[in-house]
């Protein structure tokens, strides 16, 4: 592994964690020429993401990668030129022991969960000097030219553009997944954990003048949807309550995900991974963050929203803000939606310009290639 990337990913977030190393996996061996190995401890999550994987293989090539179990008794193998420790998930003692050995020193980087908090640009790329002599980066994705920037392929933007200005392209893909909307509703995509403030933001929905289609991925939100529905919903039977008719889709691979989010006119994401795909998909979107101890989620959340709303017009900030407050923090969805109605338009266009202002800088995986280029 003298020119290999080791990237190593422990499972916390279900799908977020697994996600976003699968996706820079995958990158820095089509678009860089990496030879890369992904370890991973739950093998369960990343088929639910790559369905073509064999859940009982140790080892297996996928799209150029080389997909590892990350066994629970380390077994001694070569270490790599490069290193990736994702989101802090420790390395195993022997491997990190055999870094230290190396003759040619490796570049070991901690790659970070993601934040728009504006201390993050001062520690990216900062070293720590570990045992052995053996230095540690700290790697930060983010929102701001400071930091190492956003998952985003090559061609990404492009395909979303293609769909979202076809219509015969958008009712194809909905339609390969079993979807056949009313041509006037809005639609809406919803991958969340479970919420008590869905059942307020569904009956707002049901009660409003316009019909909406929402279209719900298997996941855990949907306990919540069915509580709303007083049933057990089929997966794709359409449920309908007033103007808004609720649909349960099959969890979808990472690029029919996409496809979704370029289809839907407002998407409702969870944790990391879909977050970022939102933003590319330059749509409206609602943020479930992922719940940490004594509420240091809610920081992370209102620094995401203080630089998102930057150039928003005060009440059409304020309305959004509103929103993603009371989604993730217990309050009234059903208010806070109707208030954001008379601003969608507005919303619409800020988002959009955003994905363009993302869009200019590096993306996550040139970031760490041209970082591992300036570290020999």
């Amino acid at each position: 592994m003298d020119n290999g990337w080791d990237i190593f990913c422990k499972v916390v977030d279900n799908f977020g964690d697994a996600g976003v190393t699968w996706r820079l996996a995958r990158q820095l061996a089509h678009e860089h020429g990496l030879q890369v190995r992904l370890w991973i401890d739950n093998l369960g999550a990343f088929t639910r993401l790559c369905p073509e994987a064999d859940l009982h293989r140790a080892q297996q090539t996928l799209e150029g990668v080389l997909v590892c179990r990350w066994p629970e008794h380390w077994v001694d193998t070569p270490v790599a030129s490069v290193v990736i420790e994702a989101f802090g998930c420790t390395l195993p003692a022997q491997y990190e022991a055999a870094l230290a050995n190396r003759l040619q020193p490796a570049c070991w980087i901690n790659l970070e969960y993601l934040s728009a908090e504006p201390w993050v640009g001062g520690c990216h790329g900062l070293p720590s000097m570990k045992s052995g002599g053996v230095r540690k980066f700290f790697f930060f994705p983010g929102f701001r030219p400071d930091t190492g920037g956003l998952l985003r392929e090559q061609g990404l933007l492009e395909a979303r553009d293609a769909l979202q200005g076809s219509v015969k392209a958008r009712t194809a893909f909905l339609n390969s997944v079993g979807v056949y909307p009313a041509g006037t509703a809005c639609l809406v995509s919803l991958f969340a954990y479970e919420n008590g403030g869905l059942g307020g933001w569904f009956d707002q929905m049901a009660a409003g003048p316009s019909s909406v289609h929402v279209l719900v991925p298997e996941g855990r939100v949907l306990a919540s949807v069915q509580a709303w529905a007083g049933q057990t919903l089929t997966q794709g039977q359409p449920f309908t309550r007033g103007a808004l008719q609720v649909q349960v889709l099959p969890f979808l691979s990472q690029p029919a995900y996409d496809q979704l989010l370029w289809a839907c006119d407002f998407n409702a994401v969870r944790g990391e991974d879909s977050f970022v795909r939102a933003q590319w998909a330059a749509r409206p979107l609602l943020w479930h963050i992922y719940q940490q101890d004594e509420y240091a989620h809610w920081e992370k959340l209102e620094a995401f929203l203080a630089l998102y709303t930057q150039a928003l017009p005060v009440a059409a900030a304020e309305a959004l803000c509103a929103v993603w407050r009371a989604w993730n923090m217990d309050g009234d969805m059903s208010a806070a939606w109707a208030g954001l109605m008379p601003h969608w338009q507005v919303l619409a266009a800020h988002a959009r310009n955003w994905c363009t202002e993302l869009a200019a800088r590096p993306d996550l995986a040139t970031a760490l290639v041209q970082f591992r280029r300036n570290s020999l």
